[in-house]
């Protein structure tokens, strides 16, 4: 791919993330998940090879068949209300099928099943990209619509993310995999608690984010792609070594690192809000 057509893919799912986020109608926020869609399926496959073009091919189904639940969830609030708001989403059915189509584009559980398989089969930088900037327009979106879903919807589906991806990464020696059932994992956090307190939601999430790209980036630079990658790197590189060992325990939200700052506070809120038992469960 020349320099010239790679700038016009960034400034696709740049522009597309942007669009999304500040729109006020389902509509151009449609478009805007579309065309960030439509410009990273280049990135997924340039790679030339079978994994990258099966990983691209799953990326793709996955998010035409959750736009067009958002497409439908919108066009049905639409039919009743009148008009294309993001905020008159009130229609029961309409918002369930919403809340769904977004959590498919994240790739959080039950309908999580592509996120580990298509991180698997592109490059280090790519799956930083889909864990990172690719969650920030669905979870804007799920943002502004948090008052009117159903309690149960989000905190079921985020307790089942939150085992999944607590079990999905324990037999893995894939680190693509692993980082694949961590985002898993934490967006069970995130969803929990959109339900109750929806900015302490995206500090969770950007507090992640934060401490993910890093993590990225150093595999990057040691091109390590597997465990057994890893227990080697200790010969090369001290520094990096420790420094990923830290920042895996920070993502995995282990005192007194800062990734356990967002979990305890949300803890607290779970705790505050009556919902002991659905705290004791997110431990």
């Amino acid at each position: 791919i020349t320099p010239a057509s790679m700038t016009i893919v960034f400034l696709g799912i740049t522009i597309g993330t942007i669009m999304t986020m500040s729109s006020s109608n389902w509509l151009m926020a449609w478009i805007g998940l579309e065309l960030n869609m439509l410009a990273i399926l280049p990135i997924i496959s340039k790679p030339k090879t079978t994994r990258a073009s099966e990983a691209t091919t799953k990326y793709f189904l996955t998010q035409a068949i959750a736009s067009a639940m958002m497409l439908l969830s919108g066009t049905m609030n639409a039919w009743q209300t009148g008009n294309w708001s993001i905020l008159e989403l009130k229609n029961k059915f309409s918002t369930t099928i919403m809340a769904l189509s977004l959590m498919m584009k994240m790739g959080a559980a039950p309908i999580h099943f592509w996120l580990p398989e298509v991180l698997q089969g592109t490059t280090l930088q790519t799956a930083l990209l889909i864990t990172t900037w690719q969650k920030i327009a669905p979870i804007t979106l799920m943002y502004m619509i948090s008052n009117n879903i159903q309690p149960t919807i989000l905190v079921s589906a985020g307790i089942l993310s939150m085992i999944i991806g607590g079990l999905g990464g324990i037999n893995q020696t894939q680190l693509r995999k692993m980082m694949a059932y961590s985002s898993i994992n934490n967006l069970g956090w995130t969803i929990t608690i959109m339900a109750f307190f929806p900015n302490m939601a995206l500090m969770n999430i950007f507090t992640y984010i934060i401490m993910t790209t890093p993590i990225f980036l150093t595999m990057t630079n040691m091109s390590t792609k597997t465990l057994q990658n890893l227990s080697t790197t200790w010969t090369t590189s001290m520094t990096m070594t420790l420094s990923i060992a830290l920042l895996m325990l920070s993502t995995s939200g282990l005192p007194p690192f800062t990734g356990f700052m967002p979990k305890m506070l949300i803890l607290n809120e779970l705790i505050s809000q009556k919902l002991t038992t659905l705290a004791t469960l997110a431990i």
